[in-house]
């Protein structure tokens, strides 16, 4: 049995809002979802040398948050219900913003504490952003799904790109802080966008909670869970150190190096285009099968032909955006109602991102401990094919809707 899908607060008489100018919210507040956490990145040797820490500590500055997607998951749905996808987003900016400052201030201390601040924020937004689309653009659900994928890969490749031209000018902590200025734009456009909806409070009865098969005992929702621990795992050990293997392997400068890995997230661009127009005509199962292939030639052609890193950026680039847009397109399919599209959301991606705080740390832990690339290459070989079986378990698994297009 199906459960009706609400309507979208402009057919519950909030003010009817026009459709571009919601994507364009969403879009905006996605190039802040990855911008600011992969900036650290680009930057990590002067922060290390000015902060007096050793790289595990300087890790930290890149997992933390990840770590917040998985751990506070459960707490930014919760908040989500209460205060609504519009306000709570919103609220969610803001804390980003003051993150982003607070982690550019003098001190350890205050760089931790910014990254937690903006870690949380982040994960408000994560939860928000599928419900959003599920909910408000249905029609259009899988091509806005990898729009805003591609707006995530956007603004890695920005922050990428930039910040290490900015902190030569300006030192790394005006360079981490001028990000802010995107999150004050995104703020704006989603005020507009959104202002004077209902604060959408929590249904007084959870329509998925009485549903023939509770929403947490369904297979697609765990089978789901660790498709996206693969590809989260993959994502972030890669974009956290394919800069320093490129340098190590290639003897790149810290700027080419910053700018090279950028072409792994603008890459990513196709495969968040294209994958939907796969799903269409290529079936679940066959795109996740597609993508981990594809997947694989960042480790394997690091591994075996490394000069050729262009090649094996732009096909992993590929994979990593469209393995994003598979994921969130199953859960858009799969779940019955708006409540249960959070609570799939919200599962997914704090199981996921919890494994994928360690991915950072373990790849530059196996990396201290063997002395070269080859078996953090291998550890990353090995989430992919964690992706491609749960993600081909789950994409042959019957769900309630077509995928959408």
């Amino acid at each position: 049995m199906t459960t009706a899908r609400p309507r979208s607060p402009s057919a519950t008489g909030s003010p009817a809002v026009p459709a571009a100018l919601l994507v364009t919210a969403i879009l905006l507040l996605a190039v802040n979802l990855r911008g600011p956490l992969v900036a650290v990145s680009a930057v990590v040797d002067p922060i290390r040398s000015d902060l007096g820490i050793d790289a595990a500590t300087a890790g930290l500055l890149t997992s933390l948050p990840v770590l917040c997607f998985g751990l506070a998951t459960p707490l930014a749905s919760a908040f989500l219900a209460r205060a609504g996808l519009a306000r709570g987003v919103l609220v969610a900016l803001v804390v980003l913003l003051a993150g982003v400052l607070v982690r550019s201030l003098d001190g350890l201390p205050a760089a931790i504490a910014g990254t937690l601040l903006l870690g949380l924020a982040i994960t408000a937004g994560n939860v928000a952003v599928p419900v959003v689309i599920g909910r408000d653009l249905t029609r259009h659900a899988g091509a806005v799904l990898g729009a805003y994928t591609a707006a995530l890969n956007v603004g890695s490749m920005l922050t990428l790109s930039l910040t290490v031209p900015i902190a030569g000018v300006t030192g790394w902590r005006t360079a981490l802080a001028s990000w802010g200025a995107l999150v004050v734009v995104a703020a704006v456009v989603w005020w507009w966008a959104t202002r004077g909806r209902d604060p959408e409070p929590a249904p007084a009865q959870d329509t998925s909670a009485t549903a023939p098969t509770a929403w947490w005992r369904r297979p697609v929702a765990w089978v789901l869970t660790v498709a996206f621990a693969g590809q989260a795992f993959a994502y972030y050990g890669v974009t956290a150190w394919l800069p320093q293997l490129l340098r190590d392997e290639l003897a790149m400068p810290p700027v080419t190096a910053g700018a090279a890995a950028s072409v792994f997230q603008i890459a990513a661009l196709g495969g968040a285009f294209g994958v939907p127009v796969l799903l269409r005509y290529a079936g679940p199962r066959a795109t996740v099968l597609v993508v981990c292939a594809a997947w694989t030639t960042i480790p394997l052609g690091m591994l075996l032909a490394p000069q050729l890193w262009t090649a094996w950026c732009i096909v992993g680039g590929f994979a990593q955006g469209g393995g994003l847009v598979v994921i969130f397109s199953l859960v858009v399919q799969a779940a019955r109602d708006a409540a249960e599209s959070r609570r799939f959301s919200a599962l997914v991606q704090g199981g996921g991102y919890t494994v994928a705080a360690a991915a950072p740390p373990v790849i530059g832990a196996v990396h201290a401990a063997t002395g070269d690339w080859t078996a953090p290459l291998l550890v990353v070989l090995v989430a992919i094919a964690v992706l491609a079986v749960a993600g081909a378990i789950a994409g042959g698994l019957r769900a309630t809707r077509p995928v959408p297009g």
